[in-house]
């Protein structure tokens, strides 16, 4: 099972709570994250993009790196692990995310690859006027089809003259050509969102669902693989999850509640106005199981919760679903648990056997 850092590019990660560690995004903090990740033989490191955050006592997410210069910095910095930059497509224009992710691959000698997201949160698009109206919210996966129509034409061919309802390309031409092939990401947990998924992506995220289930987001990925049986490609799911790990069982719950007793209630508050703001998808969207008040301490991602060994045991359940193929991972405290996956709970995993065998032998 391949094991990926969702990196810390906004405030705080993914805590929403005052009883969380707080501290803000930098640079020197993210390269240390991925070069301890590649250390310990990660195979992939993803930045999201936000572009206002949730507000509230905690300045949730109101504090943001930008993705490709990020991951452009990262990549000039690492030598083995492969690099996604998210694209906030409704901000850049496809032929130059192409040329941006080109210039990149070129950085990392063909290890990059790019997260193509709609948008759900209306004001990070509208206090730019960037916002084409709530139909979007129904139409933005015919949008996105487009948008990878002509990021593939550039890719594989170095020019585009699609001409579409949202695109209109002429002559549109982009060199050099990446020189590893161009792995695509979505994250679309819809029915939309699942079939553009199948049609244009190599790689699907989906959220890992409830605390100590490691297992229960396999529903998620059967939909994705009769969608992929539909359109003849080759695309697998990763899940994705938060580990808060300990020497005990007791000590890691005791650490998940502390952080659930401070929550920061407005910028949650927020997280659910912004949810409830797309009235044209249907139920069965990311943003529905984020926003959920269940657990939105966490943005309501798979939640692993225990000791060291509890945690192990709990990954080698998650490579056990049927058409997922590894776990994107983030942790409370970024640098501790980076370092304690590595030396004292990827060693237990019989998924990654092979990777604690490699790291042995270096």
């Amino acid at each position: 099972m391949n094991v990926g850092i969702f990196i810390p590019i906004g405030n705080n990660g993914w805590l929403i709570s005052k009883n969380a560690p707080q501290y803000m995004p930098t640079f020197d903090l993210n390269k240390t994250i991925v070069q301890r990740a590649e250390h310990y033989g990660f195979e992939f490191a993803l930045s999201m993009i936000k572009l206002r955050g949730f507000g509230g006592e905690t300045e949730f997410w109101e504090h943001n790196l930008e993705s490709f210069t990020l991951m452009a910095g990262l990549a000039a910095v690492t030598e083995r692990i492969q690099l996604f930059a998210t694209a906030a497509t409704l901000t850049l224009p496809p032929a130059i995310v192409a040329r941006m992710a080109s210039t990149i691959d070129s950085i990392s000698n063909g290890r990059f690859g790019v997260n193509l997201v709609t948008g759900w949160q209306k004001p990070e698009y509208s206090q730019m006027g960037l916002w084409p109206g709530d139909e979007f919210f129904a139409n933005r996966y015919d949008y996105l089809g487009e948008y990878a129509t002509v990021l593939r034409d550039l890719w594989n061919t170095g020019r585009s003259d699609f001409k579409g309802e949202h695109f209109q390309m002429d002559d549109c031409r982009v060199s050099p050509k990446p020189q590893a092939d161009m792995k695509v990401i979505c994250a679309g947990q819809s029915e939309a969102g699942m079939a553009f998924t199948a049609k244009y992506a190599d790689y699907n995220f989906c959220f890992g669902k409830g605390v100590n289930t490691p297992t229960a987001f396999a529903p998620t990925v059967e939909r994705l693989v009769k969608a992929t049986a539909e359109s003849g490609r080759d695309v697998t799911s990763c899940a994705l999850f938060m580990v808060i790990a300990d020497e005990t069982d007791e000590a890691a719950r005791a650490r998940w509640e502390h952080y659930k007793d401070g929550a920061d209630h407005e910028a949650i508050a927020w997280l659910g106005e912004q949810g409830a703001a797309d009235t044209k998808s249907k139920g069965d969207t990311n943003i529905r199981q984020m926003a959920d008040p269940t657990s939105a301490v966490n943005i309501n991602m798979g939640t692993l919760v225990g000791s060291y060994e509890s945690v192990a045991r709990m990954l080698d359940e998650v490579a056990t679903v049927p058409g997922n193929s590894g776990v994107m991972l983030t942790f409370d405290d970024f640098i501790k648990g980076i370092e304690d996956f590595g030396s004292k709970i990827q060693p237990l995993m019989k998924s990654r056997q092979h990777v604690t065998d490699m790291l042995e032998s270096a």
